[in-house]
């Protein structure tokens, strides 16, 4: 395997150790090694030094060994090389050429000078029923920044393209009015910047810096709780931009009002504007992130290929996107898109641990829950009093226990898992609206724990 190959399956290794490891573990150990060779199934992977070497057995050994064998059978072992230049080695492979399929630069290189992102904008943001809200007062808050939703608050469980959606702003903003300044941080990296100005005697500097801005967007906001000190000095830069009319744009996991520990008045400044919540993408949004996603790569999936990544990766769609860069990752490698077969393979490594859950236990406590015969839920029968229950069922095996939609279809009399999914979104709309169904499914809950 010569060194081009060997930095391919290293690049693979790292799309799965980024979903397994925290940010800052995975900057901070992975950054500087590499595979170096690859000799009778073994991968030598090369250290910078000892105490990479003792970590790497200590803490990541097992991790690593799952996903290269998850990769290949043909690997059986790990073994690490102290290598002292092995940073240089890996930027000198990083500068050669990739064989078949290129991955945009432009996703890897951060502008220094507003922490934007290139790659994120709204040409490459997937619209679903679920964000179309959030991506039209996004767009709004271009056309008239300062005034129309000002400030414009997102949020949403992690990974549902928050951070992308609001970095399209920046992007955007930048083309429209490129004499003015944006600028994009995380709430941690202002607190930590808010700290150190406190520490070196230069607050005015600090002021003065994010004053200046037209457009700020800050990400992450709830980690902001419990930060008494960097919530004040928010509260007046948000102030002091607001009555400029200059735009202001906030993401966060949660809606400003479930904020904990955050001052009221902070919480009252971050609620004034536009709050829109982005939901879990429905299967066709999901169906169509793959195949965008992939397309951009110059990559074409089959169609059974597709539906298969977006039926069984059910978590977010940053997961999903890891998926997508190992299907990357492998045409580089091979030369060719995965088939069903291998990716079904790949899929493993991207499981997470679940709530086990017997089937035959939720289908009886929801049968007597409703008080029908829990034989009747297998049964091929359309009457109303079974089919409720049923899509419920579904619905709580899906969102409570992550079983994927095949398996529900199986073990519920052999449906096919199309009609699973039809069944599983159907009550996801309904709940938000019918209040009778929100605590029959609050109830069912309850017995299940």
């Amino acid at each position: 395997m010569d060194r081009t190959d060997t930095h391919e399956l290293w690049e693979q290794v790292l799309t799965q150790v980024e979903l397994s490891v925290s940010p800052a573990n995975f900057n901070t150990w992975f950054q500087d090694s590499t595979i170096v060779k690859v000799e009778e199934g073994i991968v030598y992977i090369g250290v910078p030094s000892q105490f990479f070497r003792d970590w790497y057995l200590k803490k990541f050994n097992t991790l690593l060994l799952k996903i290269i064998r998850d990769i290949s059978y043909e690997y059986r072992n790990i073994e690490y090389q102290i290598v002292k230049d092995v940073a240089r080695k890996v930027k000198e492979v990083r500068r050669q050429p990739r064989p078949t399929v290129e991955m945009p630069l432009d996703d890897f290189y951060i502008n220094k000078s507003d922490n934007l992102n290139p790659g994120y904008t709204f040409e490459t943001f997937v619209v679903g029923s679920l964000n179309e809200l959030a991506y039209t007062a996004a767009k709004a808050a271009i056309e008239r920044p300062g005034i129309t939703y000002n400030p414009l608050f997102i949020y949403g469980d992690t990974g549902r393209g928050k951070t992308h959606l609001i970095q399209a702003i920046g992007n955007q903003y930048k083309k429209t009015y490129p004499n003015r300044k944006v600028f994009y941080l995380t709430s941690e990296k202002f607190a930590v910047d808010y700290t150190d100005s406190l520490q070196q005697g230069t607050a005015n500097r600090f002021k003065d810096k994010y004053r200046q801005y037209d457009l700020l967007i800050m990400d992450d906001i709830q980690f902001l709780s419990k930060k008494e000190k960097s919530q004040e000095e928010l509260f007046h830069l948000f102030n002091a931009l607001y009555d400029n009319n200059k735009q202001i744009i906030f993401s966060s996991d949660r809606s400003p009002v479930a904020i904990s520990d955050i001052a009221e008045r902070l919480k009252g400044r971050l609620a004034s504007g536009m709050t829109i919540d982005i939901g879990e993408p429905d299967h066709e949004s999901r169906i169509a992130i793959v195949r965008k996603k992939i397309a951009s790569h110059g990559i074409t999936l089959s169609d059974e290929v597709t539906e298969y990544i977006a039926t069984a990766v059910a978590g977010s769609i940053r997961e999903l996107e890891g998926v997508i860069n190992s299907v990357v990752c492998h045409t580089q490698v091979k030369g060719v898109p995965p088939d069903i077969a291998e990716v079904r393979q790949s899929l493993r490594s991207f499981s997470r641990p679940q709530k086990t859950v017997s089937v035959k236990h939720v289908v009886s406590k929801i049968a007597e829950f409703y008080g029908i015969d829990e034989e009747s839920i297998y049964e091929k029968t359309r009457r109303r009093e079974v089919v409720r229950p049923r899509q419920v069922i579904m619905y709580i095996l899906r969102e409570d226990f992550s079983v994927s939609y095949p398996t529900i279809g199986t073990k519920l009399g052999g449906r096919d898992h199309t009609t699973v999914i039809h069944s599983c979104e159907k009550v996801k709309r309904e709940v938000s609206s019918d209040t009778e169904l929100a605590k029959e499914i609050q109830d069912i809950r309850s017995l299940l724990v």
